[in-house]
């Protein structure tokens, strides 16, 4: 079975693509100057994009993985999760607080999805 690599740098790949999963790599937002829900929106939108170019969408999400800087910040995600993901196709889905790369990044995710 094939791999296909989207967006590969130095270090990753964005979206591995292996037979008919998508999985992304952790994404943090574009503009980390934004509150906790507003990089929540960021992150999201780009998971959108990138599941669109592997060839599938949001309603095909398998399983999420969302890392806080403080899990103090968990509703403040969820105000952005909450209306992104479609009712009915939820993924599993799992959030732990955790120290990220640089200390304006309040909000990681990951997602793998089936094609």
């Amino acid at each position: 079975m094939s791999i296909q690599r989207l967006h590969t740098g130095p270090r990753l790949s964005q979206v591995v693509i292996h037979g008919d999963t998508v999985y992304t790599a952790g994404i943090v937002a574009d503009d980390p100057s934004a509150d906790t829900a507003g990089q929540t929106r960021q992150i999201l939108a780009r998971i959108d994009g990138y599941l669109a170019e592997a060839g599938t969408d949001k309603t095909r999400i398998l399983m999420a993985t969302i890392w806080l800087a403080d899990m103090g910040d968990f509703a403040a995600m969820n105000s952005a999760w909450d209306p992104w993901v479609p009712k009915g196709d939820t993924p599993a889905r799992a959030c732990v607080e955790s120290k990220l790369a640089t200390p304006a990044y309040k909000v990681e995710i990951r997602v793998i999805a089936a094609r």
